[in-house]
């Protein structure tokens, strides 16, 4: 594969989301990624943290509406708001998802006259596992913003609250994507995260044996057709028994640039909300062939992170074992375990850095092979999606 920045075009993004002054998620990791792969990154952070929260101890505000407002006029004024997409992430209330909509809706006015230059990818981040983390009017203030985003990128429960579709199933999985598609008109939908059942429609890989036998993760992608119909692809990758922070970003800005290069390989990039024609199947879109790369690349990185965390994991537990048989005294138990979980914390901070050459050159791209769903004929499996 060629240097990425023989083939992502000149790309020049806004980023309007969290920022951590160490560790990896938000613009954090999304200004890393985009770069890596040759996009210019403008950042508009919405809070402004010491860490990311699961260190359970953080210092650090969040961004009023008018200090992202006074960011983006600095901008205009200086005459440097001539982006080609806009990425948004964590905004921590709604009168700030709001106040997105606002910079996001100038943009895209300014592009009425040339379709295709300019592309809004939405990541509506609400919750998750059936558990909010923002105040309940989020989510009417995201509905609010969809007929205007190009692509959003919710996981299950997100996807769940903005279709008002309660999914469990691949059957039901469609009625939340056409529901998208045709009540807010959203062009491209991806949904992250998500346990499916197994069926005929699983993702065949090289990797299959290892699938069979470990827990699995998939996502589920549509790029709507001229009448807003949905063409389905799925693929499903390995799940890692490690819990990461700042994944989501990591797919979202990675899928910034794997987007916009797939659009250019499909002669799409002057049409509107780079939108394939009907006859393009469902693992054949922009959207699919973005997302086989991005997976490709997160898993190397996330693997490699896992390594890491797990020898950190021993480390730790001889550690505690030599300091019970030599029976020293001094710290207590309570801060002990703070400083063990500060520790394992730290060493599943996503090694996104050390792992740039996946990001740029994704590795065993074959085993990451979008397959197109047919929810009909197995809409009624069994199990939890």
């Amino acid at each position: 594969m060629a240097d990425a920045e023989a083939e992502v075009p000149e790309t020049h993004v806004l980023a309007i989301a969290s920022h951590v002054t160490s560790g990896y998620v938000g613009n954090t990791m999304a200004t890393f990624c985009m770069q890596a792969l040759g996009c210019e990154v403008s950042a508009i952070h919405t809070v402004n943290y010491s860490n990311h929260v699961a260190y359970k101890q953080f210092k650090g505000r969040k961004s009023t509406p008018e200090e992202v407002a006074d960011l983006w006029t600095g901008l205009r004024n200086a005459r440097l708001d001539n982006f080609d997409m806009l990425l948004s992430g964590y905004c921590p209330s709604a009168a700030l998802v709001e106040q997105v909509g606002v910079i996001a809706r100038e943009l895209k006015s300014r592009s009425h006259t040339k379709p295709g230059s300019f592309f809004w990818v939405l990541d509506p981040v609400m919750g998750d596992n059936g558990r909010m983390y923002v105040a309940e009017e989020t989510v009417p203030a995201y509905k609010s913003l969809l007929k205007d985003a190009d692509l959003i990128l919710p996981n299950q429960f997100e996807a769940e609250l903005l279709s008002d579709v309660k999914i469990h199933d691949l059957a039901s999985m469609k009625q939340a994507i056409t529901r998208l598609h045709q009540t807010y008109r959203v062009p491209h939908v991806l949904i992250t995260s998500i346990r499916l059942p197994p069926t005929a429609a699983n993702t065949p890989t090289q990797a299959e044996d290892d699938l069979s036998t470990t827990a699995k993760l998939s996502i589920i992608g549509s790029t709507a057709t001229g009448d807003m119909k949905p063409r389905l692809f799925r693929i499903t990758v390995p799940a890692l028994a490690v819990f990461f922070s700042g994944t989501g970003d990591m797919f979202a800005s990675l899928m910034v640039a794997r987007l916009r290069q797939a659009a250019q390989d499909a002669h799409l990039l002057d049409k509107p909300s780079w939108r394939s024609p009907d006859e393009v199947a469902a693992p054949d879109l922009p959207l699919a062939r973005a997302a086989e790369k991005v997976l490709a690349s997160m898993h190397a990185a996330l693997k490699d992170t896992a390594e890491h965390y797990e020898a950190a994991v021993t480390k730790s537990t001889e550690i505690g074992k030599g300091e019970r048989n030599s029976d020293r005294g001094g710290e207590t138990s309570e801060a002990k375990d703070t400083q063990r979980h500060l520790a394992l914390t730290r060493a599943a901070e996503v090694r996104v850095v050390r792992n740039m050459k996946a990001l740029v050159s994704p590795p065993n791209l074959d085993s990451f092979k979008a397959q197109a769903v047919d929810a009909e004929a197995t809409g009624d499996a069994d199990g939890d999606v």
